[in-house]
């Protein structure tokens, strides 16, 4: 079983040590994913900021809080972004303006934060309904997402405008530790989780979680991709560091015993994976993405739940594809379907 140290998250405007250094912060977040962890590393002159959290009202008004309370007065003197996703990214450009200091993340992540953005070269919201349309989604549940307008702006009001560079393999000396760069890939294009073998802690930001599986979904600008062998590819490397590491998710609770949690979700995608082959080796003729929703979630998916439903189920069928374990038809319409 995963060992949990800490038994609750600390209190909204509060913070909590996890590490030497180390503070853990939480943040609301206005969907039914409804937190997000940040991560506070003292430094000698104030803080670096792992993650932002989602740019609204709400989550200004705590970092308020926390700038008198938690940071002690001190200003942040740096921004690590792990990924562009807004409830990681939003208020970097904020924070970056209010204390004059850098945005780093991974090249990556900052040009499809400008892409999605700006909704620019196949990032715009509308060519993923067309992707999802392709795989055989309703007219009115294209609609009803295409209704919802630019999302991505309502967490990222504005993106940071420069940046300083991540790459895998990079040591960043943080919180009075050397942290290694580690990229991810599946969940987003060059994900960052940052080791510190000193003091035995990984923040994963989104790449490993405790309690949920990772969304990986394949997107309008590699839409013949395979983000779940990537993922599956990038937790087999994290599962090699030491048992005792403590891991700072940025959903749910640090845990130990990484490598257990690791091996959980390779059985968890085998066993999707199966279940999603023999589906489509039992229907009774070529099958879409939408067909195969209810095999992957058994629930009823509301608005954006089947936004992220319908990325991973292609994801989960790309896989198989790519592996030669189904067979994939695109018409000349552009409808793309599966079959044994």
């Amino acid at each position: 079983m995963l060992d949990y140290p800490f038994a609750a998250p600390p209190a909204p405007g509060a913070a909590c040590a996890v590490a030497p250094g180390v503070l853990w912060v939480r943040m609301p977040l206005p969907f039914a994913l409804d937190h997000i962890n940040l991560w506070l590393l003292r430094e000698h002159d104030g803080w670096t900021a792992v993650d932002c959290g989602y740019g609204d009202s709400a989550t200004r008004a705590l970092w308020e809080t926390q700038f008198s309370t938690s940071l002690e007065g001190q200003p942040v003197t740096r921004i690590v972004a792990t990924h562009y996703h807004p409830d990681h990214l939003g208020n970097a450009a904020w924070l970056s303006a209010r204390f004059g200091c850098p945005v780093m993340m991974t090249q990556a992540e900052f040009l499809t934060a400008h892409a999605v953005f700006e909704q620019r070269a196949t990032h715009a919201f509308a060519d993923t309904f067309a992707l999802f349309a392709a795989h055989g989604m309703a007219d009115d549940h294209v609609a009803s997402l295409l209704a919802r307008g630019n999302l991505y702006v309502r967490g990222v009001p504005e993106v940071p405008t420069h940046f300083r560079r991540l790459l895998a393999g990079d040591d960043v000396a943080a919180g009075g530790a050397s942290w290694r760069i580690i990229c991810g890939y599946g969940h987003s294009p060059e994900h960052v989780s940052l080791h510190s073998a000193a003091r035995s802690v990984l923040i994963s930001g989104d790449m490993l979680l405790p309690r949920i599986s990772t969304n990986v979904s394949v997107s309008a600008a590699e839409p013949d991709g395979d983000p779940l062998a990537r993922f599956l590819d990038s937790i087999a490397v994290v599962a090699t560091l030491p048992p005792e590491t403590l891991v700072l998710p940025s959903h749910g609770l640090p845990f130990r015993g990484i490598a257990l949690r690791v091996a959980q979700l390779q059985a968890h995608h085998t066993d999707r994976l199966a279940e999603l082959e023999a589906a489509i080796h039992s229907a009774s003729g070529p099958a879409s993405a939408t067909d195969m929703l209810p095999v992957l979630f058994r629930r009823e998916l509301d608005v954006q739940q089947r936004f992220f439903a319908m990325g991973e189920a292609i994801a989960h069928l790309n896989y198989l594809w790519h592996r030669g374990r189904i067979r994939r038809t695109v018409a000349p319409s552009g409808a793309v379907r599966f079959l044994a």
